[in-house]
């Protein structure tokens, strides 16, 4: 079975321990990169990084992207979201399918 991480600042991830959730509390850029690495070669399958944390271990996220595990999705924080997460779904969409399924064609 796979498992779920979230990762980022403490007041951003606590509640998703109750969910079932793994959580790993990440503040610095190293550790960060270290434990993402770490998570995704234990059989995580799904690792939700807040977007102030993934800004800075966005090369390392690169890495992971077109690869089938563990999916990398950004979640805002308690600081607020800054719409990277969004952009980054619509991109992955857009490569799927081969087109902007949110705004279509632009017309």
């Amino acid at each position: 079975m796979h498992k779920v991480a979230v990762m980022g600042d403490q007041d951003s991830i606590y509640g998703y321990k109750t969910l079932g959730l793994s959580v790993f509390p990440e503040t610095d850029k190293e550790e960060a990169i270290k434990k993402l690495k770490s998570l995704a070669d234990g059989g995580y399958a799904v690792i939700f990084i807040t977007e102030k944390l993934a800004d800075q271990i966005q090369e390392v996220i690169d890495h992971y992207r077109n690869m089938m595990l563990p999916a990398i999705i950004l979640i805002p924080g308690v600081s607020g979201n800054t719409g990277k997460g969004m952009n980054a779904v619509k991109k992955s969409v857009e490569q799927a399918v081969g087109s902007d399924i949110l705004f279509g064609d632009g017309k």
